[in-house]
C-alpha cells in the first residue's frame, strides 16, 4: 500500500487553535496510508516540531520578506518535490499567494482551510487586500474546507460547496483527564479560591486587559481567586507589565505554552474568553469536553455553544458583567455521559473525523 503524504501549510506548528485541531487529527489518522508533512514560514522550532518528526512528518522552513518572494519559494519548493499533489493550506487569506503557488507548481488538489471569521484589520489597504485575495481563494481552490458555518461564510461568501470538518477532540482521552485532574491546578499550581483560567496566543485578538479588568474588579472586592493566562505571543511584556500595574501579582500568573492544557481545565472553575473575533476554537471544545463552564464574548460564532449549558455569552461593553456571571456560575457541573453523547452526535469526534479525512484524502489521490 502507498503511503499519501500530504503538504499542509501553515505558519508555524506551535500550541496553537488550527496547529492543535491539525494535530489532533494527525494523531488520529492512520499514518501508514497519510502522512503529514508541512511547510512553515519560520526557522525557529515550533512546539510540535519533535512531535511531528516522530510521528513520520516532515517540516519545510520557507522564509521570505513578503508574500510574492514567499510565492515564488513554495512554487519551486513544489517543482522539485514532485510527490505532493494535495496541498493542504490553513493560513486565512495567505491561503491566496499560497495555493496559487501550488496551481503553478502543477498540483492537482489544492485545499483552503478557514480557521476564522475574520482578519481582525481595518483600513482601506487592508479591504482592499482581503477583496483580493478572498475572490482568488474562492477561484482557485479546488476543495474548501472551514472549522465551522461562520469561517465558512468568510473565505468562502455564498458557496454551498463547503466541507464543515469540526475541530475534534479525543472524547474519552479528554473525559479521563477530567476525572483525574479535578484537583490539578490546586495540588500543582497551589491556587485558591475561585480558579479561573484563559488559553490562548498573547495578542490582540485574545483581548487578555480585559481579562484583568475582571481581575481587577475580583481584587477590589476581596475575592479571593487565581487566574492562570496560557499561552505566548507578542503581547506577554505588555500583559505583565497590566498586572504589575493592577497590583495582581499575587492571583494572575503567566503559564507560558503548556503541554497539559486539558488538565489545566479540568481543575478550573472557569474558563474566559474575551475574544474579539474567533472561528469554533478547539479549546472550547476540549473546555466543554471536560466540563468545564466557559464566558466567553457575543462576537465569538454561536455555534460554539454545544448545548450542554457550559458556555455563556456576554457583552464586552460593560466588565462588572462578566464579574457578576462569574460569581453565579461557578458550582455547575454537566454528567460525562451527557457530554460524551451531545460532542458524538455533533461531529467533536477527532476519530470519526481522521476516518473521514483519510477517505477524503484517498479519493483525491486516486
Amino acid at each position: 500500500m502507498t503511503c499519501v503524504r500530504v503538504l499542509h501549510i501553515v505558519g508555524k506548528m506551535d500550541r496553537a487553535g488550527a496547529e492543535t485541531m491539525l494535530m489532533n487529527l494527525y494523531r488520529s489518522i492512520d499514518r501508514n496510508q497519510i502522512q503529514f508533512d508541512f511547510i512553515v514560514f519560520s526557522n525557529q522550532k515550533g512546539d510540535y516540531d519533535e512531535e511531528i518528526l516522530a510521528l513520520g512528518g516532515r517540516i519545510f522552513p520557507i522564509l521570505a520578506t513578503n508574500p510574492i518572494e514567499r510565492m515564488h519559494k513554495i512554487t519551486g519548493f513544489l517543482n522539485k518535490h514532485s510527490e505532493y499533489q494535495i496541498v493542504h493550506a490553513h493560513t486565512l487569506l495567505s491561503n491566496a499567494f499560497h495555493l496559487l503557488a501550488a496551481k503553478r507548481a502543477g498540483v492537482k488538489n489544492l485545499i483552503s482551510h478557514a480557521h476564522s471569521t475574520s482578519n481582525g484589520k481595518t483600513g482601506l489597504l487592508n479591504k482592499i487586500y482581503e477583496k483580493f485575495t478572498l475572490k482568488i481563494i474562492r477561484k482557485i481552490s479546488t476543495h474548501k474546507l472551514a472549522c465551522g458555518e461562520l469561517a465558512a461564510k468568510y473565505l468562502y461568501g455564498d458557496d454551498d460547496k463547503v466541507w464543515i470538518i469540526p475541530n475534534a477532540v479525543n472524547i474519552l482521552e479528554m473525559q479521563a483527564v477530567a476525572d483525574k485532574s479535578k484537583n490539578y491546578i490546586s495540588d500543582r499550581l497551589g491556587g485558591r479560591g475561585i480558579k479561573i483560567i484563559q488559553v490562548g496566543r498573547l495578542s490582540e485578538v485574545k483581548n487578555h486587559n480585559f481579562s484583568l479588568e475582571i481581575a481587577k474588579r475580583l481584587k477590589d472586592q476581596d475575592i479571593n481567586f487565581s487566574f492562570f493566562i496560557v499561552g505566548q505571543g507578542p503581547l506577554e511584556d505588555y500583559i505583565r507589565k497590566n498586572i504589575q500595574d493592577y497590583g495582581l501579582e499575587e492571583n494572575v500568573f503567566l503559564l507560558g505554552v503548556r503541554n497539559d492544557v486539558p488538565n489545566l481545565m479540568a481543575g478550573a472553575d472557569v474558563m474566559l474568553m474575551p475574544s474579539l473575533h474567533e472561528g469554533f476554537p478547539v479549546v472550547l471544545v476540549e473546555s466543554q469536553a471536560v466540563g468545564l463552564l466557559s464566558l466567553i464574548s457575543d462576537r465569538i460564532a454561536p455555534e460554539v455553544d454545544l448545548d450542554l449549558d457550559l458556555v455563556n455569552f456576554l457583552s464586552l461593553d460593560n466588565v462588572d458583567t462578566w464579574v457578576k456571571a462569574l460569581m453565579n456560575q461557578k458550582g455547575k457541573s454537566v454528567a460525562q455521559s451527557k457530554i460524551y453523547t451531545c460532542l458524538q452526535a455533533s461531529g467533536f469526534d477527532v476519530k470519526k473525523n481522521a476516518t473521514d479525512l483519510l477517505n477524503f484524502y484517498k479519493d483525491l489521490s486516486n
